[in-house]
Protein backbone atom coordinates (compact mmCIF):
# COMPACT_ATOMS: atom_id res chain seq x y z
CA UNK A 1 0.00 0.00 0.00
CA UNK A 2 3.08 2.14 1.03
CA UNK A 3 4.61 1.89 -2.68
CA UNK A 4 1.00 2.41 -4.57
CA UNK A 5 0.51 5.68 -2.36
CA UNK A 6 3.89 6.79 -3.08
CA UNK A 7 3.85 6.00 -6.90
CA UNK A 8 0.26 8.06 -7.17
CA UNK A 9 2.38 11.00 -5.16
CA UNK A 10 5.37 10.73 -8.09
CA UNK A 11 2.63 11.15 -10.47
CA UNK A 12 0.87 13.96 -8.75
CA UNK A 13 3.93 15.72 -8.08
CA UNK A 14 5.05 15.00 -12.07
CA UNK A 15 2.00 16.65 -13.54
CA UNK A 16 2.09 19.64 -11.14
CA UNK A 17 5.24 20.26 -12.57
CA UNK A 18 4.23 20.03 -16.18
CA UNK A 19 1.04 22.36 -14.93
CA UNK A 20 3.57 25.23 -14.26
CA UNK A 21 5.03 25.89 -17.55
CA UNK A 22 2.35 28.30 -19.12
CA UNK A 23 0.98 27.82 -22.74
CA UNK A 24 1.22 31.28 -24.21
CA UNK A 25 -1.45 33.32 -25.79
CA UNK A 26 -0.55 34.07 -29.26
CA UNK A 27 -1.00 37.33 -30.75
CA UNK A 28 0.98 37.46 -34.06
CA UNK A 29 1.67 34.73 -36.51
CA UNK A 30 5.13 34.58 -35.94
CA UNK A 31 6.53 34.98 -31.89
CA UNK A 32 9.80 34.70 -30.77
CA UNK A 33 10.52 34.83 -26.85
CA UNK A 34 14.35 34.04 -27.58
CA UNK A 35 15.01 37.22 -29.52
CA UNK A 36 16.86 35.54 -31.87
CA UNK A 37 15.08 37.48 -34.99
CA UNK A 38 15.21 40.80 -35.67
CA UNK A 39 12.55 43.54 -36.41
CA UNK A 40 12.59 43.26 -40.38
CA UNK A 41 13.26 39.41 -39.84
CA UNK A 42 9.83 39.09 -37.90
CA UNK A 43 8.02 41.76 -40.05
CA UNK A 44 9.32 39.60 -43.41
CA UNK A 45 7.50 36.43 -41.78
CA UNK A 46 4.83 38.10 -40.48
CA UNK A 47 3.16 39.80 -43.54
CA UNK A 48 3.64 36.06 -45.62
CA UNK A 49 2.00 34.23 -43.12
CA UNK A 50 -0.65 37.07 -43.17
CA UNK A 51 -0.99 37.11 -46.95
CA UNK A 52 -1.05 33.20 -46.75
CA UNK A 53 -3.99 33.19 -44.38
CA UNK A 54 -5.89 35.95 -45.88
CA UNK A 55 -5.87 34.30 -49.40
CA UNK A 56 -6.32 30.58 -48.23
CA UNK A 57 -7.91 30.91 -44.67
CA UNK A 58 -5.24 28.67 -43.95
CA UNK A 59 -3.20 29.48 -40.71
CA UNK A 60 0.29 29.01 -40.13
CA UNK A 61 1.64 30.37 -36.47
CA UNK A 62 4.93 30.04 -35.48
CA UNK A 63 6.40 29.97 -31.87
CA UNK A 64 9.73 29.86 -30.39
CA UNK A 65 10.98 30.14 -26.77
CA UNK A 66 14.09 28.78 -25.51
CA UNK A 67 13.25 26.19 -23.43
CA UNK A 68 10.56 23.71 -22.68
CA UNK A 69 12.32 22.77 -19.49
CA UNK A 70 11.50 18.82 -19.78
CA UNK A 71 7.66 19.29 -20.55
CA UNK A 72 6.64 17.18 -23.19
CA UNK A 73 7.04 18.88 -26.61
CA UNK A 74 3.94 17.15 -28.21
CA UNK A 75 1.91 17.98 -25.15
CA UNK A 76 3.19 21.25 -25.02
CA UNK A 77 2.07 22.12 -28.96
CA UNK A 78 -1.11 20.72 -28.96
CA UNK A 79 -1.91 22.91 -25.56
CA UNK A 80 -0.81 25.86 -27.20
CA UNK A 81 -2.53 24.92 -30.76
CA UNK A 82 -6.14 24.43 -28.75
CA UNK A 83 -5.69 27.36 -26.91
CA UNK A 84 -5.18 29.43 -29.40
CA UNK A 85 -7.33 27.93 -31.86
CA UNK A 86 -5.75 28.02 -34.83
CA UNK A 87 -7.49 27.71 -37.80
CA UNK A 88 -11.31 27.97 -38.95
CA UNK A 89 -13.77 26.21 -36.49
CA UNK A 90 -15.07 24.73 -39.98
CA UNK A 91 -12.46 23.29 -41.60
CA UNK A 92 -9.98 22.97 -38.55
CA UNK A 93 -6.83 24.14 -40.98
CA UNK A 94 -4.40 25.27 -38.73
CA UNK A 95 -0.83 24.94 -38.21
CA UNK A 96 1.76 25.55 -35.72
CA UNK A 97 5.51 25.44 -36.41
CA UNK A 98 7.26 25.46 -33.05
CA UNK A 99 10.93 25.67 -31.96
CA UNK A 100 12.63 25.13 -28.79
CA UNK A 101 15.82 26.46 -29.62
CA UNK A 102 18.45 25.25 -26.35
CA UNK A 103 16.90 22.44 -26.47
CA UNK A 104 17.01 21.75 -29.82
CA UNK A 105 13.82 20.47 -30.84
CA UNK A 106 10.86 21.53 -33.16
CA UNK A 107 7.63 20.37 -34.12
CA UNK A 108 4.80 20.94 -36.77
CA UNK A 109 1.54 20.21 -35.34
CA UNK A 110 -1.40 20.06 -37.48
CA UNK A 111 -4.95 20.60 -37.38
CA UNK A 112 -7.32 17.95 -37.89
CA UNK A 113 -8.52 19.71 -41.40
CA UNK A 114 -4.77 19.52 -43.04
CA UNK A 115 -3.48 15.95 -41.90
CA UNK A 116 -3.83 14.66 -45.46
CA UNK A 117 -2.43 17.56 -47.16
CA UNK A 118 0.39 17.80 -44.34
CA UNK A 119 0.71 14.06 -43.02
CA UNK A 120 3.01 13.07 -39.91
CA UNK A 121 5.49 11.75 -42.60
CA UNK A 122 5.62 14.79 -44.48
CA UNK A 123 5.92 16.90 -41.49
CA UNK A 124 8.90 15.04 -40.94
CA UNK A 125 10.38 15.63 -44.24
CA UNK A 126 9.67 19.16 -43.68
CA UNK A 127 11.69 19.24 -40.94
CA UNK A 128 14.44 16.92 -41.68
CA UNK A 129 15.00 18.65 -45.30
CA UNK A 130 13.90 22.05 -45.16
CA UNK A 131 14.42 23.26 -41.62
CA UNK A 132 17.15 21.35 -39.76
CA UNK A 133 19.81 22.62 -42.33
CA UNK A 134 19.39 25.75 -41.66
CA UNK A 135 19.05 25.69 -37.71
CA UNK A 136 22.50 23.63 -38.07
CA UNK A 137 24.34 25.96 -39.52
CA UNK A 138 22.42 28.70 -36.86
CA UNK A 139 20.33 30.14 -39.79
CA UNK A 140 16.87 30.58 -38.14
CA UNK A 141 15.59 33.45 -39.94
CA UNK A 142 15.89 31.18 -43.07
CA UNK A 143 15.54 28.25 -41.89
CA UNK A 144 11.81 29.12 -40.48
CA UNK A 145 11.02 31.18 -43.42
CA UNK A 146 12.16 27.95 -45.41
CA UNK A 147 9.83 25.68 -43.39
CA UNK A 148 6.67 28.21 -43.87
CA UNK A 149 7.12 27.96 -47.38
CA UNK A 150 7.30 24.09 -47.42
CA UNK A 151 4.42 24.26 -44.90
CA UNK A 152 2.48 26.31 -47.89
CA UNK A 153 3.39 24.00 -49.94
CA UNK A 154 2.65 21.47 -48.97
CA UNK A 155 -0.92 22.75 -47.75
CA UNK A 156 -1.79 23.70 -51.36
CA UNK A 157 -0.49 19.96 -53.23
CA UNK A 158 2.37 21.39 -54.10
CA UNK A 159 5.18 19.84 -51.83
CA UNK A 160 6.55 16.19 -52.08
CA UNK A 161 9.08 14.62 -49.60
CA UNK A 162 12.63 14.53 -50.53
CA UNK A 163 15.17 12.67 -48.06
CA UNK A 164 18.10 13.75 -50.73
CA UNK A 165 18.21 16.96 -48.64
CA UNK A 166 15.59 19.43 -50.19
CA UNK A 167 16.23 22.60 -52.08
CA UNK A 168 18.28 24.49 -49.90
CA UNK A 169 20.36 26.37 -52.33
CA UNK A 170 17.05 27.79 -54.29
CA UNK A 171 14.84 28.61 -51.04
CA UNK A 172 18.14 30.93 -49.84
CA UNK A 173 18.28 32.96 -52.46
CA UNK A 174 14.39 33.62 -52.78
CA UNK A 175 14.09 34.04 -49.19
CA UNK A 176 16.80 36.73 -49.36
CA UNK A 177 15.80 38.72 -52.01
CA UNK A 178 12.21 38.60 -49.63
CA UNK A 179 14.28 39.40 -46.79
CA UNK A 180 16.12 43.13 -48.25
CA UNK A 181 12.84 44.08 -50.02
CA UNK A 182 11.33 43.78 -46.62
CA UNK A 183 13.59 45.74 -45.28
CA UNK A 184 14.09 48.36 -47.34
CA UNK A 185 10.24 48.84 -47.28
CA UNK A 186 10.46 49.24 -43.56
CA UNK A 187 13.22 51.16 -43.42
CA UNK A 188 11.18 53.58 -45.75
CA UNK A 189 8.23 53.77 -43.75
CA UNK A 190 10.11 54.06 -40.48
CA UNK A 191 11.76 57.11 -42.05
CA UNK A 192 8.87 58.71 -42.96
CA UNK A 193 7.46 58.64 -39.73
CA UNK A 194 5.58 55.61 -39.44
CA UNK A 195 7.16 53.40 -37.22
CA UNK A 196 8.78 50.40 -36.92
CA UNK A 197 7.89 46.88 -35.39
CA UNK A 198 8.77 46.47 -31.26
CA UNK A 199 9.74 43.58 -29.67
CA UNK A 200 9.97 42.71 -25.75
CA UNK A 201 9.45 39.05 -25.16
CA UNK A 202 9.86 36.68 -22.58
CA UNK A 203 8.11 33.59 -22.05
CA UNK A 204 6.28 33.95 -18.78
CA UNK A 205 6.84 37.39 -18.21
CA UNK A 206 6.98 39.43 -21.55
CA UNK A 207 4.69 40.08 -24.26
CA UNK A 208 4.93 40.43 -28.26
CA UNK A 209 3.52 44.00 -30.25
CA UNK A 210 4.39 46.11 -33.00
CA UNK A 211 4.51 49.75 -33.54
CA UNK A 212 2.10 51.84 -35.60
CA UNK A 213 4.64 50.69 -38.71
CA UNK A 214 2.94 47.45 -38.52
CA UNK A 215 0.58 46.93 -41.18
CA UNK A 216 -0.29 42.94 -39.84
CA UNK A 217 -2.91 43.76 -37.32
CA UNK A 218 -2.26 40.61 -35.71
CA UNK A 219 -3.29 36.67 -35.30
CA UNK A 220 -6.52 35.88 -33.97
CA UNK A 221 -7.82 31.97 -34.52
CA UNK A 222 -10.90 30.95 -35.01
CA UNK A 223 -11.84 27.80 -33.53
CA UNK A 224 -9.63 25.13 -35.00
CA UNK A 225 -9.22 21.49 -33.95
CA UNK A 226 -5.78 19.52 -33.13
CA UNK A 227 -5.80 16.00 -32.68
CA UNK A 228 -1.85 15.24 -31.82
CA UNK A 229 -0.96 14.82 -36.07
CA UNK A 230 2.23 16.22 -37.25
CA UNK A 231 5.79 15.82 -36.59
CA UNK A 232 8.48 16.16 -34.38
CA UNK A 233 12.58 16.60 -34.85
CA UNK A 234 15.92 18.31 -33.90
CA UNK A 235 18.87 19.64 -35.18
Amino acid sequence: MKKIFLIILFFVALDAGFSQTKIPTLKNYITDYTKTLNSAQLYSIENELKAFDDSTSNQIVVLMITSLNNYPIEKFTYEVATKNKIGSKKHNNGVLLFIAKEDKKMRIEVGYGLEGALPDALASSIIRNEIAPYFKSGDFFNGILNGVFAIESAIKGEYTADDSGGEEGGWNYISFIIFIIIFILSARRRGRGGGGMIYVGGLGGGRSSFGGGFSSGGFSGGGGSFGGGGASGGW
